[in-house]
């Protein structure tokens, strides 16, 4: 299988787990009408209003972030290419009252589902582009759906946390995965997730992976016509990361316990199409 299956396959089992989850928190979204993700909170003082912005989410899972973006007054549209996902997605959306629309479909295949040049806004939230082989083919792709003068908004697992091997017992922060692009994937074979399912067990254990060195997502966004217009790097991510090494704190951000200076564990990135 190719890794576009494989990866369907592990999204499409997870996709009830995670709705069911604590950590996705869907019961606060129901229970208060103003109630975002803890990733769009987190992001809200850089994202800044979008109020009315035609909106695209690229790689919504289960739409918790795409349902924060309509509550802050996006005009937003969610693709996926889990359609167990996208159907928890739908449900969420149904039972919170939000009119958003859903497409399937992978990244790359966009544009054969959205029209090109028709969004004032590209978001893409945490975990994302590590499912994707090719960063240039995404630049190209967020290139397309753009208006010129449109945005991308982006949060993502930084390169080099991606690098680390988090699985050591001592606390050391080792590089053991590649930083660069590669073109074979890592592969996984794990029985969990990232966010507590209270002991469910997967049947579709294995994924792929790829990681993309932050030059390389910054030169594959300029070589497609877009302008960096914001690059900051944070000590912290919303998931523990390397369990036994860090702390939480009381927005649900984890970082290193001791020093977290010394690793950057996730970035934010705005770029703008050029107008000509």
């Amino acid at each position: 299988m190719d890794s576009v299956q494989v990866n369907r396959a592990h999204w499409d089992e997870r996709a009830s787990a995670h709705a069911a989850s604590r950590g996705y928190n869907i019961q606060g979204f129901l229970d208060d009408p103003d109630y975002l993700s803890e990733v769009v909170r987190f992001d809200r003082p850089r994202l800044g209003d979008v109020r009315g912005l035609r909106t695209v989410h690229l790689q919504c899972h289960i739409g918790t972030d795409t349902l924060s973006l309509h509550r802050l007054g996006a005009q937003v549209t969610g693709l996926d290419f889990s359609p167990a996902s996208l159907a928890e997605a739908r449900e969420l959306a149904r039972r919170a009252g939000a009119d958003i629309g859903y497409v399937e479909a992978e990244v790359y295949g966009a544009l054969d589902v959205l029209e090109a040049g028709a969004f004032d806004l590209v978001y893409t939230g945490v975990g994302a582009l590590c499912w994707l082989p090719d960063i240039r083919r995404w630049a190209e792709t967020v290139s397309a759906l753009l208006r010129p003068g449109g945005r991308l908004f982006i949060r993502e697992g930084h390169p080099t946390m991606w690098a680390v091997d988090e699985t050591r017992k001592d606390g050391l922060i080792a590089l053991e995965f590649p930083y660069f692009e590669r073109p074979d994937p890592l592969v996984w074979d794990e029985g969990g997730s990232y966010v507590d399912t209270d002991g469910v067990q997967f049947t579709n254990t294995v994924s792929h992976s790829f990681n993309h060195g932050l030059g390389e997502i910054v030169t594959a966004l300029l070589g497609a016509g877009l302008d960096l217009t914001m690059l900051e790097e944070h000590d912290s991510c919303p998931w523990d990361f390397y369990p036994g090494a860090t702390v939480e704190d009381e927005q649900g951000e984890h970082r290193l316990a001791e020093r977290p200076e010394r690793l950057p564990l996730t970035y934010t990135l705005q770029a703008r199409k050029r107008s000509v």
